[in-house]
């Protein structure tokens, strides 16, 4: 049975995207990276990844999820973004203090099911146990799938979210 409409719940995002498009100029972007760069983040909130690298709105294709992981659906995406979009070099970039990287399957399943009541046991969270590890794996994944192009640049980092730099790791 689908959930009845909640109108209220994204009135407040609908009346700042009102005043966003009063003053839109982005329309003129083409689709492609300008730089030729794709960036995998984690989806927290502290990671602005355009400001991070000196970078504006056109200059690279953003991908993010929960720990900044290389999944399927990533590398799906960034095998389209390197034949149709542009991308010559991918950045894999995780953080410090990341939920991901710091508690156990077993924490954020108690999380989940105390706020919930949800049963996630069955899901994969990908969760990380040494964040340099992790990043040389997911790199090596993008460096060795078959579907990118040949010379296509791709480096691990860590970015400081108590500091703002970010360091290469890979």
């Amino acid at each position: 049975m689908p959930m009845p409409e909640q109108h209220d719940a994204f009135a407040d995002v609908l009346a700042a995207n009102q005043e966003y498009a009063a003053e839109f100029d982005l329309g003129h972007l083409v689709p492609g990276a300008a730089r030729g760069l794709a960036i995998v983040t984690c989806m927290d909130s502290r990671i602005e990844p355009l400001d991070m690298l000196g970078l504006t709105p056109g200059d690279a294709k953003i991908i993010r999820n929960a720990g900044a992981r290389v999944t399927e659906d990533v590398l799906r995406t960034l095998a389209l973004a390197t034949h149709l979009l542009g991308v010559e070099r991918i950045m894999v970039v995780a953080h410090t203090n990341c939920k991901m990287a710091s508690a156990t399957r077993d924490q954020v399943i108690d999380i989940v099911e105390q706020a919930s009541g949800i049963d996630v046991r069955s899901l994969d969270f990908r969760l990380v146990s040494d964040q340099h590890e992790t990043l040389e794996v997911d790199v090596q994944k993008i460096r060795s799938w078959p579907f990118f192009p040949p010379g296509i640049a791709v480096g691990g980092f860590v970015y400081d979210v108590a500091t703002g730099r970010v360091e290469r790791v890979t």
